[in-house]
């Protein structure tokens, strides 16, 4: 990624649209794998983020774009700490 990077606001619809389906597509991934691993907990919140930030998919206004930002950071910090987190032996509830 060379370029300069963008807001949520300096983006294009379709540009938003692809970084809000990213995220929750990278979502429900780790909500699969945390399903396997018993860890429930992780499984129900990430689901529920990325719900919600399907729900933002269409045009958003100002007052949308602020609440989208902090949900594409709540879902990327929740999969960034799901793919670092020290794996547990057994079933997380």
């Amino acid at each position: 990624m060379n370029g300069i990077s963008k807001t949520l606001n300096d983006m294009t619809l379709i540009e938003r649209s692809s970084l809000l389906e990213t995220v929750a597509d990278a979502l429900e991934a780790t909500a699969e794998e945390a399903e396997g691993e018993g860890d429930t907990r992780f499984v129900a919140n990430s689901i529920c983020v990325a719900n919600t930030i399907r729900g933002l998919s269409g045009d958003l206004t100002p007052r949308d774009l602020m609440a989208a930002e902090l949900l594409l950071e709540q879902g990327i910090m929740l999969v960034h700490q799901f793919s670092n987190r020290t794996k547990t032996n057994g079933m997380v509830h």
